[in-house]
């Protein structure tokens, strides 16, 4: 089984052709950021997300010259990831604070599960040599970790727990303050924050200590995911309204004790994420909106946010986005545009420059006795039945028993990248016992999976759709039945070695599971499965490579190898830059041209015809000016320049184009780009179905892609 199976670069998964070839602006970039995400565009910017995989509550600190991640991992083990970059775009994994969590029965599927719970917002912090992360889990306690190496090894105390807590080490009043909840209701309609202090050893709280809080006056808010800084002498806590389309706060205080002053940190910036499926996106779709997240500076001065949003099934995704002091606060955006934030932008001066590497390469083969660091268990493993060694160069799972996947120990789970991802998995079912159930999963609520069944009479190949298990979020503490629903029985009888597949597209939130017994040919078996994201496991879609056996005893064994992920759009046609060629620019709202007014000297847009696409006045030269900016050369020879005033083409006499000529080339993913203004930080826009001058006030793209910011590109041959 070590011979892994060549994927041509033209492909067919699950009946949908795609294509993983390279996009021209990927020369000279490393095969494994062509192959998967990064968000370094190779050019001196990036593109959000960070990473194109879940990746929740983000928590980010500076020491020194290095950067380093917290992140959420619930009922995941090994729990409480952590990441270390140097330019806070290229990350990479340090590893994790523990690993295994086991707090009891329920952390090991016995007794019931922790989905959805675990691990919530950790709070990372450096202090005095050594290094503390923070992290609640619902019904345990807060969990203190601390080691002197960002490698560990980590020690570990408990505290009585605290939501969405952060801490903050006061060095000029010799204290170390904690925030947390998500509000509580004080007198006069005000909302009201608790603020405590902890012990110097971090093992209580010192309750002689003064008793401090947070009043948010009736007329403002505030809300949970807090991050508490002390900046200059001024207090700072950052929090997120809960939700999915909401706003970041950030208040601000002279002292612990207030009083304090809110503001709106970020507003209603989705960079483009749509609240539904994007291919079902209606044109009025508010988006998912960035919230909860924290923020460091730069040596160099600069400051930025690392944010989360949702993103659909694929769950919760993470931003690096520009901070622009403004009146004392740290607000997101730039200037001229605050509250907003590009999705693509400079990268950070941090002094130090590296080449493109994407953080996830999720492929295992299983052969160095060592699983990919990014492996997690769906619980607390039982060690003693899974093995690297008992056949060296494959992951052989023992199966115990369990009711249906959804209670089986022992499954191992990964991100699937987006926005598209096929993952494939060898599978030899020869050791299998009656009872086994081994294949490939996707975890979530409902969850599907494709694998073999072994019954007295033979294995089958199976598809399994659960229905969908109802735990309200109000609910988050209770047990989930298991489903019964029938599973589709392929009527082709599986050989003993096989190939499993599972196509996941985020674009429709679609699942296409299929399987191969050759590892060339895949066969769909069954419908496609609707993914979702739900508050049952509080995640997205998580693959999984499964053994469990329904018998009510353990049964035998199933040996897993080569799995592999292909991501066909990690590097889209919205990343490459045309430089040097003639393009025209259509609006992604209707069709329309972009073209030059040559007797008003004025940039507008014309109706989407065949006469309008032959005429000279809609062809553009696109001019390098570095770091993704481009000027746009109308076929008369003048340049478009922007001002709050509108957009006008510009006769240069020569010169090289200025800032008023310069738009950063803006990647939005699905096709489609936008142009933003150096002079304010907005946008080119045309108005959808009128032909009207165009300008340069928007704030942003629209989810939906229809309000006239966003436009698609087509070289003239």
């Amino acid at each position: 089984m070590k011979t892994i199976t060549t994927i041509a670069l033209t492909l067919v998964a699950g009946g949908v052709l795609l294509s993983t070839a390279a996009t021209p602006d990927s020369a000279g970039l490393p095969p494994a950021a062509i192959k998967h995400w990064t968000a370094d565009n190779g050019n001196g910017t990036y593109s959000n997300p960070l990473f194109y995989g879940e990746f929740e509550d983000p928590d980010v600190i500076r020491v020194g010259n290095n950067y380093y991640l917290a992140g959420t991992t619930m009922h995941m083990n090994p729990a409480v990831e952590i990441l270390h970059s140097k330019d806070l775009v290229n990350w990479r994994l340090v590893g994790y604070c523990t690993d295994r969590l086991d707090l009891g029965p329920a952390y090991r599927l016995e007794e019931g599960n922790i989905y959805g719970r675990g691990v919530w917002a950790p709070c990372i912090r450096y202090h005095n040599g050594m290094f503390y992360i923070f992290s609640n889990v619902n019904g345990a306690g807060l969990q203190v970790f601390r080691s002197k190496s960002i490698y560990g090894p980590w020690q570990r105390n408990q505290l009585p727990g605290r939501h969405d807590l952060s801490v903050l080490f006061d060095d000029d009043l010799h204290k170390i303050f904690t925030i947390s909840s998500a509000g509580n209701r004080g007198p006069g309609g005000t909302t009201v924050y608790p603020i405590e202090e902890l012990a110097p050893d971090l093992r209580s709280f010192d309750t002689n200590a003064p008793k401090h809080q947070m009043v948010i006056p009736p007329a403002e808010r505030m809300g949970e995911g807090h991050h508490l800084y002390k900046i200059y002498g001024t207090y700072y806590d950052i929090s997120a309204i809960p939700g999915g389309t909401v706003n970041q706060m950030i208040a601000m205080a002279d002292s612990i004790d207030g009083p304090w002053t809110v503001t709106t940190m970020v507003e209603g910036e989705s960079l483009g994420v749509t609240t539904v499926a994007p291919d079902f996106a209606r044109p009025n779709d508010r988006g998912l909106w960035l919230h909860q997240g924290g923020m460091c500076d730069t040596p160099s001065g600069e400051w930025w946010s690392i944010i989360m949003s949702d993103h659909g099934s694929a769950g919760r995704m993470v931003s690096l986005v520009p901070i622009t002091w403004d009146n004392g606060f740290p607000l997101i955006g730039l200037p001229g545009n605050l509250g907003r934030a590009p999705n693509t932008w400079i990268k950070p001066d941090t002094g130090y420059t590296q080449e493109p590497e994407p953080t996830y390469i999720p492929d295992d083969n299983f052969n160095n006795g060592k699983m990919n660091p990014h492996w997690q268990w769906n619980h607390v493993p039982n060690d003693t039945k899974w093995s690297l060694t008992e056949k060296p160069g494959v992951l052989r799972l023992h199966s115990l028993p369990a009711d249906s996947f959804w209670m089986a120990r022992n499954s191992l789970c990964q991100r699937p990248p987006g926005p598209e991802s096929i993952m494939t998995v060898e599978l030899d079912t020869t050791g299998l016992a009656a009872g086994d159930h081994a294949g490939l999963a996707l975890l979530s609520s409902p969850y599907a999976w494709i694998g073999v069944v072994k019954t007295a009479e033979g294995p089958t190949l199976q598809l399994y759709e659960s229905s969908r298990m109802g735990r309200g979020f109000g609910r988050r503490f209770s047990s989930v039945p298991t489903s019964t629903n029938a599973p589709t029985i392929s009527p082709t009888a599986p050989p003993s070695h096989l190939w499993l597949r599972v196509h996941c597209n985020f674009g429709n939130d679609q699942a296409i599971f299929s399987w191969s017994a050759d590892g060339r040919e895949f066969m769909p078996l069954g419908k496609p499965f609707t993914m979702t994201f739900q508050l049952t496991t509080f995640q997205g879609v998580r693959p999984s490579l499964f053994n469990f056996n329904t018998d009510g005893h353990p049964g035998g064994f199933a040996d897993l190898d080569n799995y592999t992920v292909i991501e066909p759009r990690a590097r889209g046609i919205e990343r490459e830059i045309p430089m040097g060629k003639t393009i025209t620019l259509t609006s992604g709202a209707d069709g329309s041209y972009l073209a030059a007014d040559v007797q008003s000297n004025a940039l507008v847009n014309l109706a989407a015809d065949s006469t309008s696409a032959a005429a000279p006045n809609v062809k553009f030269q696109v001019v390098d000016l570095g770091l993704g900016r481009v000027a746009f050369k109308a076929s008369n020879g003048r340049f478009v320049s922007a001002s709050d005033d509108g957009v006008i083409l510009k006769d240069l006499a020569g010169q090289r184009p200025g800032m008023t000529e310069s738009f950063q080339w803006i990647n939005l993913m699905r096709g489609d780009i936008a142009f933003m203004s150096l002079v304010n930080h907005r946008y080119l826009a045309a108005k959808p179905g009128e032909p009207l001058p165009i300008t340069a006030i928007a704030t942003g793209p629209s989810p939906a892609r229809k309000h006239g910011v966003c436009f698609k590109w087509k070289a003239i041959e």
